[in-house]
């Protein structure tokens, strides 16, 4: 969309796209922490060999996730205008904003479906298929896109339309393969019910991940806020860089959520040896792969979005000042993987609360008011990355994470 829309429609159209990119992920992440719970509950008992839980599991996520989506669907078109008007919008940009995200929303149900299946199957050990779904859909979207903007010349909101079509999709083929009788776990959808002993492990588990993913939102949106006073080619500029970055990271975002489900897995297992040589592995994976991304990203930094110099000019800045931290992103991210894997998804949320959120808000309120360097706001990302690091450091090797099942099942016992 952002490729696209930047090389067909301009600067405004591509400044209202990249405007609404942290409130959509403000509005859905709360609901896909709740799928992060879900997958935790269905690895830890496909782990442990228990089959009735995980199925019990899988029909109450599915339930979940569709009230999810419908309940979004409604905040998301109905309150659009006036919350990009409380993030200072430009008001240029606004009108293609509103429509943008209203057509987003449209299909947002597809969207926490397709989060709801990929969780599923990815606990129960299948990434394969979701990446197939996902791939197939991302090229519908890619043409549908060069059609309806660089063909009929439809305005902004036609590239909303086309990712909800190509989202529509993905989620389809997820629910359909879920629902086959050949599959050792399928839904059978006159059994989807709230199942309260589930319910309330993908609360325990998810709330915690959807409060973290929350304040993230929250406080990349008052990011966003503060980079809109500066005007539309800032706007523009974060937005490439945003898009660049969210596009980079996705090898290392992978390993950690195949860190989660492994760790539940083999903890799920009582397997305590496998679960901390899988972490130590995926660490440094994680670690090391984001470091040769954000490297290449400081060198390359491509000019693909936009044909405007200033933009292209400040979206280069951003990179050069983050891009060679990224290894303490992805490793914040490992740990906190890890510890909602071990069922200790309230650590992650309380550091990632008050270092991601608080103190970062903090930071830039108080550094816009000393100096109105933008640049200030792009250091904001490096510093809050660095103390977060620091802290899991100290939790991962001092704390029991390890046997965070143990004392539930003994419980249970």
């Amino acid at each position: 969309d952002t490729l696209i829309v930047g090389r067909y429609l301009g600067d405004e159209a591509l400044a209202a796209v990249s405007s609404s990119g942290p409130l959509i992920f403000l509005l859905i992440s709360f609901f896909e922490g709740l799928t992060m719970g879900a997958s935790v509950t269905i690895s830890r008992y496909f782990g442990a060999g228990d089959h009735d839980r995980v199925q019990r599991a899988i029909h109450t996520n599915i339930l979940v996730s569709t009230c999810s989506g419908i309940f979004l669907t409604g905040f998301g078109i109905i309150m659009t205008p006036q919350i990009l008007r409380w993030m200072g919008t430009d008001p240029e940009v606004l009108p293609d904003a509103i429509s943008y995200f209203r057509y987003y929303f449209t299909g947002v149900l597809a969207v926490v479906l397709y989060n709801a299946c990929k969780s599923i199957m990815n606990a129960l050990g299948d990434s394969r298929r979701p990446l197939y779904y996902l791939m197939l859909s991302s090229a519908i979207n890619i043409v549908l896109d060069i059609l309806f903007i660089g063909g009929f010349h439809w305005g902004v909101w036609s590239a909303a339309v086309a990712t909800t079509i190509s989202q529509a999709i993905s989620m389809i083929l997820c629910l359909i393969h879920l629902s086959k009788k050949t599959t050792a776990f399928h839904i059978v959808w006159r059994e989807l019910r709230f199942d309260r002993e589930m319910f309330g492990q993908i609360v325990r588990y998810g709330l915690p991940s959807g409060v973290q993913n929350s304040v993230i939102g929250l406080a990349n949106v008052i990011v966003q806020s503060n980079i809109n006073s500066f005007g539309k080619i800032a706007m523009a500029a974060y937005g490439t860089y945003a898009k660049l970055e969210g596009f980079a990271f996705l090898p290392i975002t992978s390993f950690t959520m195949a860190l989660t489900t492994y760790t539940s897995q083999n903890l799920g297992a009582g397997e305590h040896a496998r679960a901390k040589k899988g972490a130590r592995f995926g660490i440094l994976c994680s670690i090391t792969l984001a470091e040769l991304i954000g490297v290449a990203m400081w060198i390359l930094m491509p000019q693909l979005f936009s044909q405007t110099p200033e933009v292209i000019a400040l979206a280069t800045k951003q990179a050069r000042t983050i891009s060679l931290f990224y290894f303490l992103l992805a490793y914040s991210h490992a740990i906190a993987s890890i510890c909602r894997g071990a069922g200790k998804a309230f650590v992650p949320m309380m550091i990632m609360l008050s270092v991601w959120c608080v103190f970062r808000i903090l930071y830039i309120t108080t550094v816009m008011h000393i100096s109105r360097d933008i640049q200030l706001i792009y250091w904001a990302y490096p510093i809050t990355w660095s103390i977060s690091s620091v802290i899991y450091f100290i939790y991962y090797h001092k704390s029991n994470w390890i046997h965070g099942f143990d004392r539930e099942t003994q419980k249970a016992a």
